[in-house]
C-alpha cells in the first residue's frame, strides 16, 4: 500500500490536493457533525438527567459513607472513653471498699481485745466464786455451824474486801492522774495519806477475818492464784514492798538510800523470825497430833492443847500485818511527798499486774479446758 503511493512535486504549479475522502483522512467539521446526528438521534433530554442523577446519587452515597465512618469512630471513641471511665470508678469502687474493709477488721480487732479484758474480768470474777465455794467445800466443818450457817466473819470479810479492792482501783488511778498534773505537794500529801489510811483498814478487816478463821487468812483463798504464789502468813511480804518501788524511787540521796537498806535489813530480820515461829507451830501441831494417834495421855487435855496452839496462827497473822503496815508508813516518812506518791503508784499497779496475771492464766486454763473437750469428741 505504502509503495504505491508517491510524494508529489511541491514545486510544481499544476499540482493538484487530492480531496482527503481519497487518502483516507477524516474531515473534522463533518466527523462533528456526524457525532451529533448520533447523539441527536440516540440520547434524550431524560437520560441525559438520569446519568446526572446517578453520578448525584452516588456523591450523596460516598458523602454518607464516610459520614457513616467518622460517626462510627466518634462512637468507638466516645465508648472506648465511657470504658475507661467505668474502669476507673470500678477501681475507686474496689479502693474504697478496701478501705472499709480495713477500717471494719480494725474495729473487730479492737473488739476482741475489748471483749478479751472483759472476759479477763469476768474469769476473775468466776474464780473468786469458785474460791468462796471450795472454802465452803473445804472448811466446812469450821465455818458451817450445825444449823448450817456461813461463818459471818468470813461472809463480811469477803463482801468487805471486794469493795476494798474496787476502791483501791479508783484510788490508784487518780494517783496516776494527779502524778501527770502540776499539783501541789500539800495537796499530794493527802492523797498519799489517803491511801495509806486504805491500806490500814485492809489490815483492820484481816483482824477480824483472823479472829473468825485465821485459816482462812493463812490459805489466802480470798486472793488470786498469782497473789497466793508470792503468799506470806496471809499476805505481802514487807521486803517485797521495798524491792518492788525502789526502781521507781530514783534518785535518792545518800541519807534516803541508808535508811531505805537499815529497813530491808529489819524487814528481813522480822520476817525470817516469824518465818522460823511458823515452822515451829508447825511441828508443835505435828508432834500433838502424833500423840493423839497413838493414844497416849489423855485425849480430851492432848485435844484441847492443840486447838490451843492452833489458836496462836492468829497472833501470827497480826504481827506480820503489823510489819507490813509499819514498813508502809516508814518508807513514807523516809521519802518525800512525791517519791511516797511514785512508790504507792508503783506498789499498787504492781498487785494489779498480778491478778491481770491471774486472770489471764485462768482464762487459759479454760481454754485448755474446751481444746481436750473438743479433742474428746472428735475421738469419739
Amino acid at each position: 500500500m505504502y509503495s504505491d503511493f508517491q510524494v508529489p512535486d511541491m514545486t510544481s504549479p499544476t499540482t493538484q490536493f487530492a480531496p482527503p475522502s481519497r487518502i483516507g483522512i477524516y474531515e473534522p467539521l463533518r466527523q462533528i457533525g456526524m457525532w451529533e446526528d448520533t447523539f441527536d438521534d440516540n440520547i434524550s433530554a431524560g437520560t441525559g438527567v438520569c446519568i446526572i442523577m446517578e453520578t448525584e446519587a452516588k456523591l450523596d452515597d460516598k458523602t454518607e459513607y464516610a459520614s457513616d465512618k467518622s460517626l462510627e469512630h466518634a462512637e468507638d471513641s466516645q465508648a472506648s472513653k465511657s470504658i475507661s471511665e467505668k474502669i476507673q470508678r470500678r477501681l475507686a469502687q474496689n479502693r474504697e471498699a478496701a478501705r472499709k474493709s480495713r477500717l471494719r477488721k480494725k474495729a473487730y480487732v479492737q473488739q476482741l481485745e475489748t471483749s478479751r479484758m472483759k472476759l479477763a474480768q469476768l474469769e476473775l470474777e468466776l474464780e473468786r466464786a469458785r474460791q468462796q465455794q471450795g472454802l465452803l467445800i473445804a472448811s466446812a466443818t469450821a465455818n458451817v455451824g450445825i444449823c448450817g450457817t456461813i461463818n459471818p466473819g468470813i461472809a463480811a470479810f469477803e463482801m468487805e474486801y471486794r469493795h476494798w479492792i474496787d476502791e483501791q482501783e479508783r484510788k490508784i488511778s487518780e494517783l496516776r492522774n494527779l502524778l501527770q498534773s502540776p499539783i501541789g505537794d500539800a495537796e499530794l500529801r493527802m492523797v498519799v495519806e489517803n491511801v495509806l489510811n486504805h491500806y490500814c483498814n485492809l489490815f483492820r478487816m484481816k483482824r477480824d477475818a483472823a479472829r473468825a478463821d485465821a485459816f482462812y487468812l493463812e490459805s489466802g483463798m480470798w486472793r488470786t492464784s498469782v497473789e497466793r504464789f508470792f503468799l506470806w502468813i496471809g499476805g505481802f511480804r514487807p521486803s517485797e514492798l521495798i524491792n518492788v518501788v525502789m526502781p521507781q524511787l530514783e534518785p535518792l540521796t545518800e541519807e534516803q538510800i541508808a535508811s531505805v537498806n537499815n529497813l530491808r535489813h529489819s524487814c528481813v530480820q522480822a520476817e525470817d523470825a516469824l518465818s522460823q515461829g511458823m515452822e515451829k507451830l508447825q511441828q508443835t501441831l505435828a508432834q500433838s497430833l502424833t500423840f493423839l494417834a497413838a493414844g497416849a495421855g489423855n485425849y480430851s487435855s492432848q485435844t484441847a492443847a492443840a486447838l490451843e496452839k492452833l489458836e496462836s496462827l492468829e497472833s501470827f497473822i497480826n504481827q506480820a500485818d503489823h510489819l507490813r503496815e509499819q514498813t508502809l508508813h516508814q518508807m513514807s516518812r523516809i521519802l518525800t511527798t512525791r517519791q511516797a506518791a511514785k512508790g504507792l503508784l508503783a506498789f499498787g499497779e504492781y498487785f494489779q499486774r498480778l491478778r491481770a496475771l491471774s486472770s489471764l492464766w485462768s482464762a487459759r486454763s479454760i481454754e485448755n479446758l474446751a481444746n481436750l473437750q473438743n479433742d474428746a469428741n472428735s475421738i469419739r
